[in-house]
């Protein structure tokens, strides 16, 4: 079997999406408002499909976004998303073929790196792609949460209200621009994400959701949160709500404790999921009784890859003294039929200056440290150990305490973080 990997055509559109449903275990065809829907989702010249016979057999698409660092500055990223290769044609190459052809597209635009959700972790190592960024889920017991029940709003001057998904659409872009800009692994959200959010565009599944905002001392709008709620028996006239988090998004500090407050103090809520969040997020530490939050979920999140390494260790910054480090990075991609040296493939020396700002170019000195370029992307938004690295092996230090030397250099106070799956 050779599949034709190509673009699609606006003819390819029903059968992508049949496919990718099918891939996905969504359903085995999509009704034509469905395809619709997600024809207004995708870039034809960004989607790729694998076509045997005729019939689609695999999906891959990608999209722009702009990825937060260190720092606070953005850098252009291609968000890759709805991966997936029918049952019949697995382990043929098809993923590896359609991912090689969209790094080559991404390269050539000039985005820094590549980004993405793994479904599983084994799958994109090979490919260049580090675990950058992780997420925890807590499942909290309210009546154990140990709060002040006599809570009845925030004590700052703000209030949190009510508000319309319609509202959210005016306000919501403006605060999560806000968050982005302080949480490095934070993306861009497009105005088809508020579309879908808000109910504009109504794709499989969507579900219309309670909104709060946040209003500072000032009257703007510095948090919202949107939830679910789910009623259960209640034995013996006692109640058994569930409330769950789908997205609580704070640009002050002063707004994620309210909103976090708000939800803690209604009527009736026994249990709060709080959906995927930070792993350093304030959410066990703001209960009375921590232990009241049981870790639901711990895993990986978002995957980078770097594509032009100078310009995305330029772009971030650092902490610690002025220094140089060189790094050698070990790079290859491959297609399906063979492999070939990577992007990110090459020595680099990285300058920093002491107040934050670095510069990064090729050099032919000796290498200090050398990595694969999925661990250089473990390591690029500050949440990985260079040290621990380094003990499993898969970073080699040829100059002593180089590796501390990253550490310093690379680790963020807080945990990087990406709200979005994408």
């Amino acid at each position: 079997m050779n599949a034709e990997i190509r673009t699609l055509e606006e003819s390819d559109v029903a059968d992508w999406v049949r496919a990718q449903y099918t891939g996905f275990h969504i359903a085995p065809s999509a009704d034509a408002q469905e395809v619709e829907a997600r024809r207004s989702m995708i870039d034809l010249a960004r989607t790729r499909g694998a076509f045997d016979r005729g019939r689609c057999v695999a999906t891959f698409r990608s999209m722009p976004r702009e990825l937060t660092v260190p720092g606070g500055a953005g850098v252009p990223a291609s968000a890759i998303t709805n991966v997936a290769v029918t049952a019949t044609h697995r382990r043929r190459g098809l993923a590896a073929r359609m991912m090689a052809a969209d790094l080559a597209d991404a390269m050539e635009r000039g985005d820094v790196a590549s980004i993405l959700i793994a479904a599983e972790y084994p799958i994109y190592g090979r490919f260049g792609f580090g675990p950058a960024t992780w997420v925890s889920n807590w499942e909290i017991d309210v009546p154990r949460a140990a709060l002040d029940d006599r809570y009845a709003g925030p004590e700052d001057g703000g209030r949190v209200d009510m508000a319309t998904l319609a509202e959210l659409g005016e306000f919501g872009p403006g605060v999560h621009d806000r968050l982005r800009a302080r949480t490095p692994g934070a993306i861009d959200r497009p105005p088809l994400w508020w579309r879908r959010t808000t109910g504009e565009l109504r794709l499989h599944g969507w579900k219309e959701r309670f909104c709060a905002a946040y209003r500072g001392p000032d009257g703007r709008v510095d948090g919202f949160v949107l939830w679910d709620v789910q009623d259960h028996p209640w034995p013996g006239k006692l109640p058994r709500v569930e409330l769950s988090v789908a997205d609580l998004t704070a640009a002050t500090d002063a707004a994620e404790r309210a909103l976090w407050r708000f939800l803690l103090s209604m009527d009736w809520i026994t249990l709060i999921t709080t959906g995927y969040r930070a792993p350093d997020d304030i959410v066990p530490l703001l209960l009375g009784d921590p232990r009241a939050a049981r870790t639901e979920a711990h895993a990986d999140f978002l995957w980078l890859r770097l594509l032009d390494v100078p310009a995305a260790l330029t772009a971030r910054h650092y902490a610690g003294p002025a220094t140089g480090l060189v790094l050698e990075v070990r790079d290859e991609v491959r297609d399906g039929a063979g492999t070939a040296a990577g992007p990110a493939a090459g020595r680099f020396l990285l300058e920093t200056d002491g107040k934050g700002a670095a510069s990064c170019v090729p050099t032919s000195a000796p290498a200090d440290l050398s990595l694969s370029a999925a661990d250089l992307g473990c390591l690029y938004l500050g949440d990985e150990s260079a040290v621990r690295l380094a003990v499993l092996g898969r970073v080699a230090e040829h100059r002593e305490q180089a590796a501390r030397t990253a550490d310093t250099l690379f680790r963020t106070p807080r945990r990087p973080w990406c709200p979005d799956v994408f």
